[in-house]
């Protein structure tokens, strides 16, 4: 936990970092980055005497890590932007994974789901984990890319710094011809970038089978799709667009998670979300690779709050927002079978999307539930206005009275 008092003296190194010349706050944090890795190294070497204590300074150092991440205000040159934490862990508490898993974040940016995956992981099953399930997680588990050499050696940081030792952080451009991953992951965890293009000719031409497009937000899905395990599953945040787009592409790709996957639910995201970096409407899709169908029924949820205020200054409102709710009501889908489509979260059927042109926004099946109002009748309106009329004329001869007098 971070304290007050820790907030504060990370504020003033930043503070004289600005005042140094230092503006970009990228910057501020690669140089940080090695003044903590520097340190961490120098630790490693009384590690097996203090092991209990380097544990909870590490947990010390992620959480003061996390805090400087959070001053990133700005959107990267292809639209991505760091995911808020309170976000990745609802998306990971719907996902629940495990200590065999492999996961990967294939848009990892500052790894920030990776880490969120793995403080699940520990918070549930840390007392009863094997050593061969440390070994897993400490190395293989966790997997991210990206393009951004500075986001890699800060992922990469802060993964560390969240006791994976060795993380796999590689550069790789995702969706083109030299990343053959395929079938490799249990687990895909990612907030892709929205609004980056690729030259048509290196995107790999499987991906162009499931969708002929240069859009990184459509190539992206295709691309969960292909690393994940069959049985694998997958959160990952999508622009409104992806959800109701008219192109050929977009149809296309939800075509494929719903008839030839198992797309579980659809969770609309209010704008305000991702402020400061950006006011685009976004959604959690949550699926399964199946590769055999399995889409019965989808489950919408229409997130109003996410316990900040909406604005570019995102107050926290003191409260965990449709967050818990959402958790809550993804893990017991059962109860929400006879909930209408007048109430927050509701299913779909399958039939009624495929009628709908593959289409996934929620305000195509959410319906107002409008409350009748009685009125009086017009002659007992005006009698009532004559009435009120009659009131105001008498307090006016009473006021100028009272100015004569």
């Amino acid at each position: 936990m971070v304290t007050g008092e820790i907030r504060n003296k990370i504020d003033k190194i930043w503070t004289d970092m600005w005042a140094g010349g230092i503006t970009n706050p990228l910057t501020v944090i690669e140089q940080l980055t090695y003044l903590m890795f520097i340190r961490t190294l120098d630790e490693k070497e009384t590690e097996n005497e203090l092991y209990e204590h380097d544990i909870k300074d590490m947990d010390m150092q992620g959480d003061l890590y996390e805090y400087m991440l959070g001053k990133l205000a700005t959107a990267g040159q292809n639209g991505q932007f760091r995911t808020p934490k309170h976000i990745r862990d609802m998306m990971v508490r719907l996902i629940k994974p495990a200590p065999d898993d492999k996961i990967c974040d294939p848009a990892c940016g500052t790894a920030g789901f990776l880490v969120s995956a793995s403080e699940y992981i520990r918070s549930q099953y840390e007392s009863e984990m094997t050593a061969e399930q440390w070994d897993h997680f400490t190395g293989n588990m966790f997997t991210g890319f990206d393009t951004d050499r500075t986001m890699l050696r800060i992922s990469a940081m802060n993964l560390m710094l969240h006791s994976i030792d060795r993380p796999h952080i590689n550069y790789v451009d995702s969706v083109s011809k030299s990343n053959g991953i395929s079938s490799e992951f249990d687990i895909v965890l990612a907030n892709p970038p929205f609004t980056g293009t690729v030259d048509s000719e290196s995107i790999n031409d499987n991906l162009k089978a499931v969708c002929d497009t240069k859009k990184t937000e459509l190539l992206f899905v295709a691309l969960f799709l292909r690393m994940l395990k069959k049985g694998g599953r997958c959160a990952c945040i999508v622009p409104d667009g992806v959800l109701f787009g008219t192109t050929k592409a977009h149809k296309t790709l939800r075509k494929e998670l719903v008839e030839n996957h198992q797309l579980q639910g659809v969770i609309s995201m209010p704008s305000g979300v991702f402020k400061p970096y950006a006011g685009v409407s976004t959604a959690v899709l949550v699926f399964t690779k199946t590769g055999a169908g399995g889409t019965d029924k989808v489950w919408f949820y229409d997130m109003k709050t996410d316990g900040f205020s909406l604005d570019d200054k995102r107050t926290a409102l003191g409260n965990n927002g449709d967050i818990d709710d959402i958790v809550a009501r993804f893990n017991n889908l059962d109860g929400e079978a006879d909930r209408k489509p007048t109430e927050q979260s509701f299913f779909v059927e399958r039939g009624k999307i495929v009628d709908n042109g593959y289409d996934l926004s929620i305000n195509r099946y959410k319906e107002t539930e409008y409350v009748k109002v009685e009125y009086d009748p017009p002659e007992v309106i005006l009698d009532r206005i004559a009435e009120l009329d009659k009131k105001i004329a008498s307090t006016m001869v009473d006021l100028r009275r009272l100015i004569d007098e």
